[in-house]
């Protein structure tokens, strides 16, 4: 059912032989090489090339490499991608198709409005769902991932204080089990960070919020589902925490692929809401973008959201600049529009009951899995393990570490060696050797029932044989990989002379 990962590939400079060609140039006219050599006259002789050390190949070898290249890859379009938090989900082609219209990929952002219309248009509508979707009063689409909605969301909740007269609140509380960004996120905006730990049930814990809540509170930031899967169910008395003491509450859209068209955040009392567009919304999400973190704001909040906004008087519509109390702006134009259009082909597509249904199956399957998983040796499921999960789930390999020596590092180099694509890893902080895995709406059953088969085969071969799974991956074009190295600059490769000068060992 799963492609095997392919050998080691040479890289382009180490193959070919001289004399060798794939092309052959036109012969260029007196004119052209006048111009040419105008050209290279101006350009200082310390900054001219003196040699082009290109590799010499035929046609079919340059096709082919690059052929092989893109077999080695693996994406949401090649096989289950379960990376927990990540919402890999598979986007309907049609959405491409859309994006790639001439009247999306060449509209010019510093064309005249009259000229922009349906652009505008289409961002209107799509805050205008956003707002509908998430319960929120206004939407700016201008941050370009979801770190960068974070960030712009703690902006205005510090501008919105500032406003206020109370720019003493300084401290940002953030769960143990949040994603990583938003504690960068809100201390790039200025905030001390404070830590809630989790209670016995994986929640926020209730006790220690009210202890570590006072005048300084700026807000809490946070996702629900939270990032072990589970529901916060106290969310509407975490709310009221939060409000009595005159902070504000931000809600992560990274999990909102579980909640989708069943219950919004703004009405569990949140005031700021961001949405990844990249995750829920339909655009392939992976490989450095394009991303789109929309934040959306509560009435309270929407004099403060960073310029232009789109407007519309009943005739036209337009980029409204004049907003006293706007943060400024946050990016270069309005937003990836690109994105913004496969979100609205999403929306229009699939409709009220098709989101929730996309939510519920994301439920469903995440669900199946566990019972498929609930007998399996090595793996537990920490926190109130008889909980049902929403999206995704957070398994511990902890008991086949301590019964074997075989780690969730060596769980995931394993399932590369099967083909698979193996889950997010020690995240989030607060589960040993977690294995955090996410099967979308988009997923089949059979693929479901194959990846459990694939995760008992390691776990049968760990009991019976940890060196190889401890030695996996090797049917892959790298092999285990030195952790500090693969992490430390000093050993980074930033250039094939780079490693070409390694490879002849000339050190560099």
């Amino acid at each position: 059912m799963f492609r095997q990962a392919k050998w080691s590939e040479p890289l382009i400079f180490e193959l070919g032989y001289e004399g060798r060609r794939g092309y052959i140039p036109p012969r260029v006219d007196d004119e052209v090489k006048s111009v040419v050599g105008d050209v290279l006259a101006r350009i200082p002789e310390n900054l001219r090339r003196k040699e082009l050390n290109l590799p010499q190949l035929s046609e079919v070898e340059v096709v082919r490499h690059y052929t092989r290249l893109s077999e080695m890859n693996y994406g949401v379009d090649s096989g289950v991608y379960p990376l927990g938090s990540c919402t890999m989900k598979y986007n309907p082609k049609v959405n491409e198709e859309l994006a790639s219209l001439d009247s999306v990929a060449y509209v010019h952002p510093l064309q005249d409005e009259s000229t922009i219309q349906g652009s505008l248009r289409l961002m209107y509508m799509v805050e205008k769902w956003l707002a509908e979707i998430t319960g929120m009063y206004r939407f700016t689409l201008q941050p370009a991932a979801g770190a960068h909605g974070e960030y712009v969301g703690c902006l205005i909740i510090r501008a919105y204080h500032k406003f206020r007269g109370e720019g003493f609140r300084d401290e940002m509380i953030i769960p143990d089990s949040a994603h990583g960004t938003n504690p960068a996120s809100a201390a790039m905006a200025g905030f001390k960070v404070v830590v809630v730990p989790s209670d016995e049930k994986g929640c926020v814990d209730l006790k220690a919020l009210k202890s570590a809540v006072s005048e300084r509170t700026a807000g809490l930031m946070l996702t629900n589902p939270n990032t072990l899967g589970i529901f916060e169910e106290n969310i509407v008395e975490i709310a009221e925490v939060i409000h009595d003491v005159g902070g504000l509450l931000y809600y992560d859209g990274a999990n909102l692929n579980g909640i989708l068209g069943i219950v919004r955040p703004g009405d569990m009392g949140f005031d700021i809401v961001h949405l990844n567009l990249h995750k829920t919304f339909s655009t392939p999400h992976g490989g450095g973008g394009p991303g789109s973190g929309p934040i959306g704001v509560k009435e309270k909040l929407e004099p403060f959201l960073p310029v232009p906004v789109v407007e519309f008087d009943g005739k036209r519509y337009y980029l409204n600049y004049d907003r006293p109390l706007s943060i400024g702006k946050v990016r270069s134009f309005y937003g990836n529009f690109a994105v913004i259009v496969k979100a609205a082909a999403y929306i229009l597509s699939m409709g009220a009951q098709g989101l929730r249904a996309a939510a519920e199956l994301s439920t469903v399957n995440t669900n199946y899995f566990l019972k498929c998983m609930s007998n399996v040796k090595g793996y537990s499921l920490p926190y109130d393990p008889g909980k049902p999960r929403k999206h995704e789930c957070v398994l511990s390999a902890e008991p086949m570490e301590r019964e074997t020596g075989v780690r969730a590092l060596d769980v995931a180099k394993a399932l590369l060696d099967r083909g698979l694509h193996a889950p997010t890893m020690y995240f989030p902080l607060i589960v040993k050797e977690a294995l955090m895995i996410e099967f979308t709406d988009t997923e089949t059953k059979e693929n479901i029932d194959a990846y459990v088969k694939v995760l008992k085969e390691i776990s049968d071969e760990a009991y019976s044989n940890p060196s190889t799974v401890k030695s996996s991956p090797r049917n892959t074009s790298v092999g285990r990989l030195d952790d500090v190295k693969a992490n430390h600059p000093r050993f980074l490769v930033p250039s094939w002379k780079v490693y070409m000068r390694r490879l002849k060992g000339a050190g560099g």
